[in-house]
This record gives C-alpha cells, sequence and structure tokens, in this order.
C-alpha cells in the first residue's frame, strides 16, 4: 500500500546544520550526520539534504560530505545542492544517494534537467520550487538562489514545465512559511496540487504534528516535509531532533484512512 511519507530536511551551510526563517537568519542547529544516526535510530521514511552554499557560490557538490551522509544514512536520501550536469547526477548516485533534488538549474538550463531525468530515470530527480506569494496578488512567483533572485515564473506554469521536461516528484517551498511553524501555506499546495499528477512534496511552515496531520487528510498521498519542526522543541526552540513515533505517524495516517488505520 502507498502511503504519505514524513520527511524531515535538513538545510547544511559551511558544512554545518542550519535553519533559516524565511531563508534568513541563519541559526546553527548541530552537525548533519549526528543528525543522520538520530533519524537512524526514529526510523524516518525519508530524508532530503540541501546544501544551500554550492548553487549560490558556483562550486562543485561536496561528494566527501555526501559520501560520508550517504554511507551513514539507513533511509532513502534525497541530495540537491550544486548539482548542474549528468556526470555530477550519476557521481552523486554512485556514492549512494537514492534521489537528487536540483532548483535553479530548473530555470537556467531546463533541457540539461530533461537529460538528466532521461539518464538516471525520472523518479530519481526532484525539483525543489521555493514559492513566494507576490505582493497584493494571489499569484505566487518562483525564486532561486536561496530565495535572492525572482525568476517572475508563476509556479503554476513552473510545475507543469517540469513534468513536460520529466521531473518525477516536486517539491513546494513556502519562503513565506519557511521556519515560522505557523502552518502550511493550504493555498499554495492546492495550486500545485490541482496542476500536476506527479509526487508532490510540501515543505515550509510545519509546526506541530497535527499539520502534518490535516495536510496528509487534505492532500492524500504526499511527501509531508518539514524542518524546524524535526530540529526545535518547545516555544524557545531548544535544538532536540524529533521524529513521529509509530504510535504518533498512527494518528497522523488515521486522518487520511478515516480511522481505519490499524497497521
Amino acid at each position: 500500500m502507498l502511503l504519505p511519507r514524513i520527511i524531515p530536511c535538513l538545510l547544511v551551510h559551511n558544512r554545518g546544520l542550519v535553519k533559516t526563517t524565511k531563508f534568513k537568519d541563519f541559526k546553527y542547529v548541530g552537525d548533519p550526520i549526528n543528525a543522520v544516526k538520530i533519524f537512524n535510530e526514529k526510523e524516518v521514511d525519508e530524508l532530503i539534504v540541501l546544501d544551500i552554499d554550492a548553487s549560490i557560490n558556483g562550486t562543485e557538490p561536496d561528494y566527501q560530505m555526501i559520501e560520508n551522509l550517504a554511507m551513514e544514512c539507513r533511509m532513502p536520501l534525497c541530495y540537491g545542492g550544486g548539482i548542474k550536469n549528468v556526470e555530477q547526477a550519476l557521481h552523486i548516485f554512485g556514492l549512494g544517494v537514492e534521489k537528487i533534488a536540483v532548483s535553479s538549474l530548473a530555470i537556467k538550463n531546463p533541457t540539461m534537467v530533461g537529460e538528466i531525468a532521461r539518464k538516471v530515470g525520472n523518479q530519481s530527480i526532484v525539483v525543489v520550487i521555493d514559492a513566494k506569494k507576490k505582493n497584493l496578488s494571489n499569484k505566487y512567483e518562483a525564486f532561486i538562489h536561496n530565495g535572492k533572485t525572482n525568476t517572475k515564473i508563476e509556479v503554476e506554469r513552473l510545475a507543469l514545465d517540469l513534468v513536460k521536461m520529466g521531473v518525477g516528484e516536486i517539491v513546494i517551498n513556502s519562503i513565506d512559511r519557511d521556519g515560522t511553524m505557523a502552518g502550511y501555506d493550504t493555498n499554495l499546495i492546492k495550486r500545485i496540487r490541482d496542476t500536476i499528477s506527479i509526487p508532490l512534496t510540501v515543505l515550509g511552515g510545519a509546526g506541530s504534528y497535527d499539520d502534518l496531520g490535516s495536510l496528509i487528510s487534505e492532500n492524500g498521498i504526499i511527501g509531508a516535509a518539514a524542518g524546524s519542526l524535526f530540529v526545535f522543541k518547545g516555544k524557545y526552540r531548544a535544538v532536540l531532533i524529533n521524529y513521529p513515533t509509530h504510535n504518533e505517524k498512527k494518528e497522523i495516517f488515521k486522518r487520511y484512512f478515516n480511522n481505519n488505520w490499524n497497521n
């Protein structure tokens, strides 16, 4: 049976694990390898690791870091950051990563994204759309370079183009909700959900397990991703790696299965 996925998303900056609020105010929260070890113990569904330095600095992916993460990781791993061509993608897969994520590449060189998809398989390539609501409108535009560059492309149009490129999954990330723990942007999610039929993962704003449950009950088989929710605890945002227990996941999934979830 296909199930929704609950996915921690880790941001790497200067080789350390950080968390942001609206893509600003970097807060160091630990070592990525230590976080992976803890998530191993908690048996997470999948893990997303994004190197937020590589693309904006124009550097190669940090292959040594990726290899270290992949060797430690006992759950499916999606890595993103600095990937520009097929050779880099194949190298990363060779290190033990299950999926790769790109963002700015889909804007700057969409042909390359299609080429990578054909080479590695559609299901293995993810595009992260960093979306921000346009001022005084109900439209959302895609940003790149850690939210610094507005592409002026509406997210629905970009999502459709990505499907045509052969992308296997989209991660829609709300810049406005990033790190706020104020809940997901349901309007943004609905717009993308109504536009595409490929797998969708949602990131940005989760502040409680109830937010995960509401997302899944309203959208079905979906990836419920979060950053702050899984690295902070309590109103003072103390750093504490956490993840739903088996019983907590049962309660989250019950909403979608109308309380008929018994596993």
